[in-house]
């Protein structure tokens, strides 16, 4: 059975805030399921964003944000 993290106990793992867990899960970036008010985010759904690149994505017509 796949275990299920809390938003705060992904952000640990993580090493972000709640808030970024939060805008990952809406961005589409961070697989999670809504139980009410709360999500349950997969365990193996961390790997997909535990490797990427720090800071905000530049804009794409190659200007800074």
């Amino acid at each position: 059975m796949n275990k299920h993290l809390t938003v705060k106990q992904a952000a640990h793992v993580l090493g972000v805030t709640e808030r970024r867990v939060r805008a990952l899960i809406d961005a589409g970036r961070l697989h999670a399921h809504k139980f009410g008010r709360d999500w349950a985010i997969p365990e193996k759904a961390l790997e997909k964003v535990m490797h990427r690149r720090p800071g905000r994505p530049r804009k794409e017509n190659g200007e800074s944000v």
